[in-house]
């Protein structure tokens, strides 16, 4: 099975941590969040990961070669002259996936006890461009989904902005986003875009004449590590 993780973020909420170093090899326990991602991802079957750099890329290169690429296949997708955001990033990462299977995307600075192995099985069922992993809590910006589970809208609490896709506004369910995703490859021919976007974006904008599905996981652990407030916490965590 297939993966990839995004690695390439400036890191920017780790400060000071992340002067000197990208945001994937900040350590919890001694260990990079880059390793954690990868060892969950390799215990659950993934064997085949691709990995988009940007900030202090040859630093992760360099990690990953010192690790003889934790004895898988591993690829690097070099944005060290733009930073493509998730969007952008998926797409260049086209090429790796060659083989029409749903792949798992992951960020690194993401760290849970989601079974991914029932998650990928759970969303081949789905007919869906994708299926992303939910989760009940407190942030400011939410994904809207109906009583299908079928992704319709999003909104900003903060802002205020509204961007609904498709549905009654008022009977749609706030749900956060937990950085955990399955695609169909399907995705590839409905993308229109080019360089730097979001996939957020990309997925309101497909939600309108496609299904994108919730996979909601509000049982057991799951913590944003990309914040400093958050690596003690998830050393009691890990």
């Amino acid at each position: 099975m297939k993966a990839m993780i995004y690695a390439a973020g400036l890191g920017t909420r780790l400060k000071p941590l992340t002067d000197n170093k990208p945001k994937a090899l900040v350590e919890i326990k001694g260990v990079t969040l880059l390793e954690h991602t990868i060892c969950k991802l390799k215990e659950t079957g993934f064997n085949e990961i691709i990995v988009n750099v940007h900030h202090f890329a040859e630093q992760i290169k360099e990690f990953l070669k010192h690790k003889n690429n934790f004895g898988i296949h591993i690829e690097i997708s070099d944005e060290s002259d733009q930073l493509l955001d998730t969007g952008g990033g998926l797409l260049k990462a086209t090429w790796f996936f060659n083989d029409n299977k749903p792949f798992l995307v992951h960020n690194v600075d993401v760290i849970s006890d989601i079974d991914l192995r029932y998650f990928y099985k759970l969303s081949e069922k789905d007919d869906a461009i994708a299926t992303l992993a939910v989760r009940n809590r407190e942030t400011s910006r939410y994904l809207l989904f109906d009583k299908a589970a079928d992704l319709c809208g999003w909104k900003n609490t903060k802002t205020g902005e509204f961007k609904i896709s498709k549905g009654n506004q008022k009977e749609l369910s706030s749900f956060a986003f937990s950085g955990i995703q399955v695609v169909s490859p399907e995705i590839f021919n409905l993308i229109i875009e080019s360089g730097k976007f979001s996939m957020i974006d990309l997925y309101l904008r497909l939600a309108i004449d496609n299904t994108i599905k919730a996979f909601v996981h509000n049982e057991g652990h799951w913590l944003d590590v990309g914040k400093t407030e958050s690596l003690m916490e998830a050393e009691k965590l890990i």
